[in-house]
């Protein structure tokens, strides 16, 4: 069974426009995620898919220096986009992630990819953010590749094509058998992805004081460091997170 890394990446943001190339601890924010991705050992390949715009020859650039494979398709219907990324690589088993979440875990991500693979028979689904108990910009979601064609066949709704998995979690979830996970506490009020400026900020703090970039920084550290300094949380805590 083949594991894919889908990370959905485009630089006309609305909030921060060209945020995944903004300069974190030294390196592009994309460049930084991708080598957080790369820690994981349950996933065979990372793609980044990206829109036909010319505006984002800049992440097939990006994607050429890091080494990994891109897909471009439309720039609204991102579940098209994630159909031919699976198609392209092969995949069996997708794992979508967004390019705005510079800690993302790969212990977590492995996880949710764990879950799903051992509940092969009775799982359509598997991820982290239907009852939220990371931090948001941990977000894991895992779906078999059927399960994903299954879902580009009957979508219709413009949410269900702009945000992937909207068919299964919000239009029709009586037609997916899903697995939720979930951490021993509650932490979703912490805020870890990149939507605002603020975030930015306080992501480069985090990344700064623990040197996120070149050691293991596993959620766990960042998460006691957080705690002992709460400034960090409440730097975009007024930051109104959109749909995805």
């Amino acid at each position: 069974m083949k594991r894919v890394i889908i990370i959905q990446a485009r630089m006309t943001s609305s909030r921060l426009p060209g945020k995944v190339l903004a300069d974190l601890a030294g390196r592009p924010m994309l460049s930084q995620q991708l080598a957080r991705l790369r820690k994981s050992k349950e996933t065979d390949e990372l793609v980044i898919a990206t829109t036909t715009n010319a505006s984002d020859d800049p992440l097939v650039d990006l994607a050429r220096k890091e080494g990994v494979r891109w897909f471009r398709g439309d720039e609204h219907d991102v579940l098209s986009r994630y159909v031919g990324a699976a198609a392209e690589s092969r995949a069996d088993l997708v794992v979508r992630i967004t390019s705005d979440c510079p800690l993302i875990d790969p212990e977590i991500l492995d996880r949710v990819v764990r879950e799903l693979q051992e509940s092969v028979k009775s799982t359509d689904y598997a991820s982290n953010v239907m009852e939220r108990s990371y931090p948001r910009g941990l977000d894991t979601e895992a779906l078999f590749r059927d399960t994903l064609d299954r879902i580009n066949r009957l979508a219709q709704s413009q949410p269900a094509r702009e945000h992937v998995t909207w068919f299964i979690n919000r239009e029709r979830p009586d037609l997916f058998i899903r697995r939720s996970i979930r951490d021993s506490e509650d932490n979703s009020h912490l805020r870890w992805t990149v939507d605002t400026s603020a975030d930015l900020d306080v992501i480069r703090a985090i990344y700064k004081s623990l040197d996120v970039s070149t050691r293991e920084c596993p959620y766990k550290d960042i998460l006691a460091y957080v705690r002992k300094h709460p400034e960090l949380a409440s730097g975009n805590i007024h930051v109104q997170q959109k749909d995805s």
